[in-house]
């Protein structure tokens, strides 16, 4: 069972990269702590190049967020599947998220505070 979950505005500014290249940086982001897991960074999804991102039909249900739909990141090289996610009807708890993009850290994607 998951245990708290609290969402408040990410400190200074955050950026995303994929494959090298800036899709967003913003200056109003969230940060999302549940217990057991490592802080997400959400982004305003009008501060997200959305060109790149492709929605997917992947979806999953979280019982303490709701459900999530998935993007792809399209870049020159490669798309990567299912890396971004967003919660459009979150759980009335974590209701800030409703709107915003996560995306899932890995060797071609980098969530960094610059």
């Amino acid at each position: 069972m998951a245990g708290k979950i609290t969402v408040t505005k990410a400190e200074g500014t955050w950026v995303v990269r994929a494959g090298g290249a800036v899709l967003g940086e913003s200056r109003d982001a969230l940060e999302l702590c549940e217990d057991g897991y490592p802080p997400v960074i959400y982004f305003p999804r009008d501060d997200i190049a959305m060109a790149f991102l492709d929605e997917t039909d992947h979806r999953t249900h979280c019982p303490h967020k709701g459900d999530a739909s998935y993007f792809s990141i399209v870049t020159k090289s490669r798309t990567l599947d299912n890396v971004v996610w967003s919660y459009e009807t979150p759980e009335e708890g974590v209701a800030r998220i409703k709107g915003y993009l996560a995306f899932q850290p890995s060797d071609f994607v980098t969530v960094e505070k610059v």
